[in-house]
């Protein structure tokens, strides 16, 4: 385990005799920025929500920031783990304002009254608005803002707990290219920050991910089809596999851009 924030070692997820995840092993170290890539039921989500502690595996290991699931406090050690997903925003009463929504991730908590909050507390949520740019929506009810809005709030929020590890889940759905390109900017400059702790991003979306991001994971039908450096492993073949779909990937100034390959027409003999 040394020097690894999350070890997954044999992980089978079962449901209704359906292998959502089947065997996955994955590793990732401090410096790590992963990307998590597959179709959708490729099991995607079930992943994020087994690294993120709310599912346990039918059989494997998970091991995050030094603790074994099933051989600690788990409560306590979800407070370590920063998860920004659709389904966290759902969950959020909309008229919390901005800075509840952030304060209350210090005890991983949904609602201000469940703990006690200092100033300094209330200090830190403000700066981290600041940070990403919605300082102004401190006040402003969570469910006034914007989808792109709401979504920096829940990246201020993801890092409210000195966390450990950030989980973000199809972050940029529901975004229209200006949002998706702004939150593109936003995770790039956080994945460079050396001091950031280790993030995985999901998608489906090639476009989504930020030139700084290190790493990538491939699913499809549940099982790991492509798992390295980004460069060397992102390729037309492994998307291909990924989406069962022939697709030409092309890189360029950092970004990624992906499109169904065209079938070429054989030439007719003169």
């Amino acid at each position: 385990m040394s020097g690894s924030v999350l070890r997954l070692s044999n992980v089978t997820l079962t449901r209704n005799g359906r292998d959502l995840v089947h065997d996955v092993d994955w590793e990732i170290t401090a410096s790590q920025r992963w990307v998590v890539l597959g179709a959708n039921g490729s099991g995607k989500t079930t992943l994020v929500r087994i690294a993120s502690l709310y599912e346990h595996p039918s059989r494997g290991t998970v091991d995050v920031l030094g603790e074994r699931l099933g051989h600690t406090d788990v409560r306590a050690l979800r407070r370590r783990v920063a998860l920004v997903s659709t389904a966290l925003a759902d969950m959020i009463r909309p008229t919390l304002d901005a800075t509840e929504v952030v304060m209350t991730a210090r005890h991983a908590a949904l609602e201000p009254w469940w703990h006690t909050y200092t100033t300094a507390d209330a200090d830190r949520a403000h700066g981290l608005l600041e940070a990403h740019g919605v300082g102004w929506a401190a006040d402003r009810a969570f469910g006034t803002l914007s989808t792109g809005e709401r979504q920096r709030v829940l990246l201020a929020r993801a890092l409210m707990g000195d966390a450990g590890l950030v989980l973000m889940d199809e972050p940029a759905a529901g975004l229209d290219l200006g949002g998706r390109e702004a939150l593109v900017d936003h995770l790039d400059a956080l994945a460079a920050d050396r001091a950031a702790p280790p993030i995985v991003l999901v998608t489906h979306h090639v476009e989504e991910i930020p030139p700084s991001f290190t790493h990538v994971m491939a699913l499809r039908t549940g099982e790991v089809v492509g798992c390295g450096p980004l460069p060397d492993t992102l390729d037309d073949r492994l998307l291909s596999r990924c989406f069962d779909l022939a697709i030409t990937v092309d890189h360029r100034d950092g970004r990624f851009t992906a499109r169904r390959a065209r079938a070429v027409t054989p030439e007719r003999p003169n």
